[in-house]
């Protein structure tokens, strides 16, 4: 619910190059952005000095800008086309219309559920000061040096003594000004003389980086707006990508010593592809990777000399993702290079680099997924994930020995510490599940075990559960579930179960801790993860079995885990409701439409509910990419159809529907809120008909309440936000189902 620092390793590359999806995850991270094959490669152009005239040279799609040619200064803008101003419309004023009605609606609704909101409230913030210490921040080592943020904050500690006396504070968002924002990033220089911090305000997609000049008495050195990645190549050399209108597309260099200045590297003319920066575990390379849904180029800065160009790895061929690593003058290459089109560890000489000199080291087993990969100087070590189950893969570059780590059986999620140091014998990592706070181990190369760091202060549930099944779909494909209770819980059948689902752009359902999953259990809840296809729990198959002309196969997923469960005798349809965010509300929506007596209540949170419109309006910042992963109702027929066969706004009928909660936002980018107001109004009115139709006694009409929110975005929210959204879809849901959710916070309200 709190924002963090990104983790380190290749997922942070892989997080980089989702952000440009709807999903953005609503829990600070998350496929690469989608690429068009019918559209034309657009050209990009360098000015030619050459013989005192200026003449154009045609280079591919993404291009490296001599710099003897360009020098921008800083803060000169990147001119775009002018946008069109127009009156307000007939739609805008049924946009205005629309949210004003809402609105109303929400502040005559929203009573109802103030006194349990309250209460519930409590209880989460109570849990979340009880658990602090124990989900606190990865830390970035530095020798003796530890740096880790908390609270606004950044710290340098010696060593994992942070007692009293022992830490420093090195920056404070409150100090600079920057109280309303959260810290997304930290890069520390080599020789520690300087420290980035990327930091993001709840209201906008775009990040503020802050060079910090560390010593004594740290200062501010810079500051860079509209930033997407950064890092340093070398102890006073920064790279960074700019971001605008969701899309990052260029690349800067600024040096801060004794002249200062700041360059346009690289630039991106393709509108299909993403440009992001990553640093090679052993500081040898900067590497800009400029990535489509389905192809990767990667260009690589020499950290020894970061004013050369940088050099070309393997010029982008459809279909071919690949990412970069170094060790020993050897790239190893992260790619779906080759059959079967999952991901495996290659390796080339970085003097011929080229796709026809890869050879592999390591593929995955399959329908497993390559969660992150870290190479450290003698071996590389792969976390992985399979049927829901996480583990290690060692890989000995000395003794070329391959050899697996069991993780506990809990574990659902992992975070890497950063250790800039590639040449330690020992990775620090850790593991969490949705009631599990994070718990710190480490793994010894030298030793050859895995070890649990000290004793949580915080005693770790031990009540708790965890089943996982497999549900067998449609087309007899089995689908993974993940299902947590309390183990006291008796009369499983009549508990409450609260269903999880995403489904798209390869990325797996988010299951962190979270300190409202963890109430909800110690209540009596039942807590289901669906892991469906379009998601990326079983690898990029898995993907691909859910994308495009195959997304229906992610609701039919969806409804046989759902039939599964309540088959045994996991609670039954009318004490069951589903809870999924931005793209998933894709699957919750249609579920909607087709099978509306699984479940009694539905929470949305931003959800993408209009497919159709959405993906024929160009003019969005994310619908050109994003056509691999849902079709192109525009220049096929055939995906018209296909997407209004499942979208949920175009199949809403009058039928009896579940409750449905959504919480949108004014300013997001992502989701078009005016999609959501229509879905609600349509979905609504259904409701309404289907009532007046039927004349049965005691007929239930469902509440469909949409509450809008004029902070926050699509992808973060401050944690007082935060606690307030979820808070009210809580009250909602035990509202909803209150014959069988007596709580203790609600019994004391009604008293």
């Amino acid at each position: 619910m709190k924002g963090r620092v990104p983790c380190a390793g290749l997922r942070n590359l892989l997080r980089a190059l989702s952000f440009s999806v709807r999903c953005c995850s609503l829990h600070n991270h998350l496929q690469p952005v989608c690429l068009c094959s019918k559209t034309n490669p657009q050209k990009s152009h360098i000015p030619d000095c050459s013989g005192g005239t200026w003449a154009r040279r045609t280079l591919p799609p993404g291009s490296i800008l001599p710099w003897r040619c360009f020098s921008c200064k800083e803060g000169t803008k990147i001119l775009s086309k002018r946008k069109e101003e127009s009156s307000i419309t007939t739609s805008e004023l049924l946009y205005k219309n629309l949210l004003k009605s809402e609105q109303e609606n929400w502040n005559d609704v929203s009573a109802r559920y103030k006194a349990l909101t309250k209460g519930i409230k409590a209880k989460l913030e109570e849990l979340h000061n009880k658990y602090t210490f124990s989900s606190g921040s990865p830390r970035i080592r530095f020798g003796e040096n530890v740096y880790f943020e908390e609270n606004g904050c950044i710290f340098l500690s010696k060593g994992d003594n942070v007692g009293e006396g022992n830490v420093d504070i090195l920056f404070s968002t409150e100090d600079l000004g920057f109280s309303d924002a959260f810290i997304q990033r930290i890069r520390i220089s080599r020789d520690q003389r300087y420290m980035a911090v990327g930091l993001k305000s709840e209201n906008s997609e775009e990040a503020t980086c802050i060079i910090m000049k560390l010593g004594r008495s740290p200062t501010v050195e810079k500051i860079i707006p509209n930033v997407f990645s950064f890092e340093w190549a070398t102890s006073d050399v920064l790279y960074y990508t700019t971001q605008k209108n969701l899309k990052s597309q260029n690349v800067f260099m600024t040096t801060f010593a004794n002249q200062k200045a700041t360059k346009l590297v690289y630039t991106e003319k393709d509108a299909r592809f993403f440009v992001d920066i990553y640093c090679t575990k052993d500081r040898r390379f900067l590497t800009i990777n400029s990535n489509s849904k389905t192809t990767s180029e990667v260009w690589l800065v020499d950290c020894r000399h970061p004013l050369k160009l940088p050099a070309l790895v393997q010029a982008r061929t459809k279909g071919v993702i690949y990412h970069i690593e170094h060790r020993n003058d050897e790239l190893y290459i992260l790619t779906t290079y080759g059959e079967p089109a999952e991901y495996k560890l290659m390796k080339a000489p970085v003097a011929t680099s080229g796709m026809e000199n890869w050879q592999l080291v390591y593929a995955l087993e399959k329908k497993t997924k390559l969660v992150d990969l870290e190479v450290f100087s003698d071996h590389c070590i792969m976390f992985l994930k399979n049927a829901g189950h996480l583990y290690l893969k060692v890989i000995s570059f000395l003794s070329h020995s391959i050899w697996s780590i069991k993780l506990p059986t809990w574990a659902c999620e992992f975070e890497l510490e950063s250790h800039p140091e590639h040449t330690t014998s020992t990775c620090y990592f850790q593991l969490s599940s949705p009631v599990h706070p994070p718990k710190c181990f480490a793994y010894s190369f030298k030793e050859n075990n895995l070890i649990e760091q000290a004793v949580q202060e915080v005693p770790i549930i031990t009540n708790c559960h965890t089943t996982r099944l497999l549900a067998k779909s449609k087309d007899e494909t089995l689908v993974p579930i993940t299902v947590f209770h309390n183990t006291n819980s008796k009369e499983l059948r009549r508990k409450p179960l609260l269903v999880h689902v995403y489904g798209a752009y390869g990325i797996d359902l988010n299951m962190s801790f979270k300190e409202e999953k963890l109430m909800l259990i110690e209540e009596g809840w039942i807590l289901a993860y669906c892991h469906v296809r379009g998601g990326g729990e079983l690898g990029l198959g898995w993907h691909r079995d859910g994308c495009q002309h195959n997304k229906l196969k992610g609701l039919h997923d969806l409804k046989a885990c759902i039939t599964l469960l309540h088959e045994l005798g996991f609670s039954q349809p009318k004490y069951t409701a589903l809870a999924a965010a931005s793209a998933g509300g894709v699957l919750a929506g249609a579920l909607c439409n087709t099978d509306p007596e699984l479940i009694r209540a539905v929470v949305l949170q931003a959800p993408f509910v209009d497919v159709l419109n959405t993906m024929m309006e160009t003019h969005l910042p994310l619908t050109i990419e994003e056509q691999e992963e849902w079709g192109n109702p525009l220049a096929d027929e055939k995906s018209m159809k296909y997407i209004k066969s499942y979208c949920p706004y175009q199949n809403i009928k009058p039928q009896c529907y579940p409750s449905v909660f959504i919480t949108a936002y004014e300013n997001d980018q992502r989701i078009p809120l005016t999609g959501v107001l229509q879905y609600v109004q349509k979905l609504r009115k259904a409701a309404l008909d289907h009532a007046s139709r039927t004349s049965e006694k005691g007929n239930w009409i469902p509440n469909v309440i949409l509450d809008v929110q004029a902070k926050g975005s699509h992808c973060e929210s401050s944690w007082e936000d935060s606690l307030n959204e979820v808070a009210r879809h809580l009250a909602f849901l035990n509202k909803e189902l209150e014959e069988v959710c007596h709580l203790q916070h609600r019994m004391k309200a009604c008293k």
